[in-house]
């Protein structure tokens, strides 16, 4: 058996599973990481940052936008507690990121003697906002502890994991075995009883509806083919826009998905919560309910459904497709009415948050349809949820349910990082983007061709339009003083540009795509844009909706 570091156990432990790039920064607990990763030469892709959150959110963009494992890499402690946005993020958007911490000294861990970077019981802290967590007690347990991680991250509901090792343990040396990792993972076996029962639903529903979230991300291909079966529009919010494009005439946006909502008689969602449906449009009695997910709890959590299909979606939906044939009718086509629909929603977006359309248009229109973008907590953002359109799943990034706010810039790079071969552009307010400017640095030292856009209002908008709303106008801490953004990228050796327009965006945007590097362009904005609530916190239209 060959001796090496615990260190060096880790890192070929997770080239054993594929793993090519780790995103981290530097310190002392992680030298002998860092040691182990330079010995890997070129078989290691490794990009580091100026801030834990960086690194953490840079691994989040790369697994949402790769379906890849992100590897991130900090310290203890401060480290890791900085990171924890990100981590937080990538629980509630289902992300298979991991955390390599490292630790005080194995002697000392739980005693309090002041270490540096020591906090008071670090597992047991971290393992509320992950999935699963542990920590290697000796360079020979390495390989079972990251086989395990990998389990966890690639089976049942994908959320992040953490692992940690001591400093010292890190570089001592044992002999240490790295077995090969499985083919391939269990999934839960799919009831056909089940699967029958929710045949027979679909197969009798007039206007049945498909729901999808995240957990359909890799069942594309198969949602699809129920869609046509029953001609049925398949409504996203956020996390599961492109699963069908936007192009197809049975895509519908949330805005879509309301305004047919009070017919629906079945609704199948896939690895959604379907929240809103349930939250804020209302159910009764005539609408049918058929959850497909990997976590038993989720099914559950808000309704219990009519038929509850614990699987993984493309699992179960290839079980679904041939039984419905039995029950399903001949169908006519919907796509005259559905493409009536589409019209009519985007031109009621349009009317109502023509700014942000305005130049969410112009940002389609010029990324390639294979483009990936990168939203942010603001306007222009808010209003891409349901208005820019995207035509394959991991195309458009979101914080999801988090909302943290300036995930975005940091979120795009490692978005681009994963994806040298795509065009990726990010939108930021100014109040978001400030979170992790000092990533620019990193845009300019590996080079990272990341377009960003930053509207710049010099407000918090959304808490500033609360407090003119809600409080009377009585204004405080939503001014902000921002610097000139594209002088400040050029201070970095950025291409740094300025917008005051849509058309002006897409010209500079153009330029920028043909650009070998970032780019910044920074556009005023000199009137506070409309609200984009209207489309997304939406009434009630039917029955009561289910209590939280």
């Amino acid at each position: 058996m060959p001796k090496m570091t615990g260190a060096e156990a880790i890192i070929k432990s997770l080239r054993r599973y594929g793993v090519d790039t780790v995103f981290a920064l530097p310190g002392g607990q992680l030298d002998h990481l860092f040691d182990a990763m330079y010995k890997e030469g070129d078989d290691i892709q490794l990009v580091h940052s100026r801030h834990e959150q960086g690194v953490a959110y840079m691994a989040y963009g790369y697994a949402k936008s790769t379906g890849r494992v992100g590897v991130y890499a900090v310290v203890p402690g401060p480290g890791l507690l900085n990171s924890s946005a990100a981590l937080c993020t990538a629980w509630g958007n289902n992300a298979q990121v991991l955390c390599i911490s490292g630790q005080i000294p194995s002697h000392a861990i739980g005693k309090g003697y002041g270490d540096l970077h020591e906090i008071n019981d670090q597992l047991g802290m971290i393992r509320h906002i992950t999935k699963w967590a542990e920590r290697i007690e000796h360079p020979s347990h390495t390989p079972a502890t990251i086989s395990e991680a990998m389990r966890q991250l690639n089976t049942g509901r994908p959320r992040p994991v953490e692992i940690e090792m001591a400093m010292d343990l890190m570089g001592n040396r044992a002999e240490v075995v790295l077995p090969e990792p499985p083919a391939e993972y269990d999934t839960p076996p799919v009831d056909l009883g089940l699967i029958d029962e929710a045949a027979k639903i679909l197969g009798a529903a007039k206007q049945p509806m498909i729901v999808v979230g995240t957990g359909a991300l890799d069942a594309g291909e198969e949602v699809l083919a129920l869609a046509e079966a029953l001609q049925a529009p398949v409504m996203s919010k956020r996390t599961g826009k492109g699963i069908v494009s936007a192009n197809h005439y049975l895509h519908a946006n949330a805005p879509m998905g309301h305004a047919l909502w009070p017919k629906v008689d079945a609704v199948i969602a896939v690895g959604s919560r379907i929240k809103e449906q349930l939250m804020m449009w209302g159910k009764d009695e005539n609408v049918k309910l058929i959850h497909i997910d990997i976590d038993p709890v989720e099914m559950t959590r808000i309704h219990t459904p009519d038929v509850a299909i614990l699987s993984d979606a493309t699992v179960a939906l290839q079980s679904l497709l041939p039984v419905l044939e039995k029950y399903n009718s001949v169908r006519a086509s919907r796509e005259d009415e559905m493409t009536i629909l589409n019209k009519q929603v985007y031109a009621q977006i349009r009317d109502h948050a023509a700014p942000q359309m305005a130049y969410l248009d112009v940002i389609r229109e010029v990324l390639p349809d294979d483009g990936i973008f990168v939203d942010e907590v603001t306007q222009v953002g808010f209003v891409s949820w349901y208005g820019f359109q995207t035509y394959a799943p991991r195309q458009h990034i979101t914080a999801g349910e988090m909302g943290t706010l300036g995930f975005g810039f940091a979120t795009a790079l490692g978005v681009a990082v994963g994806n040298p071969d795509k065009k990726v552009v990010q939108v930021s307010g100014d109040g978001g983007f400030m979170f992790n400017v000092q990533e620019l640095s990193i845009a300019a030292q590996y080079n990272i061709p990341l377009v960003s856009i930053i509207f710049n209002d010099n407000t918090f908008t959304n808490v500033q339009r609360q407090q003119d709303e809600w409080f009377e106008g009585r204004r405080i801490c939503s001014d902000l003083h921002n610097p000139d953004f594209a002088k400040l990228a050029e201070l970095y050796g950025i291409s740094g540009q300025h917008a005051d327009s849509p058309a002006s965006l897409k010209s500079k945007l153009e330029q920028a795509f043909k650009h070998n590097g970032p780019t910044i362009i920074e556009v005023a904005v000199k009137e506070r844009m409309p609200s984009p609530w209207k489309f997304i916190m939406m009434p009630k239209v039917r029955g009561e909706v289910v209590a939280g």
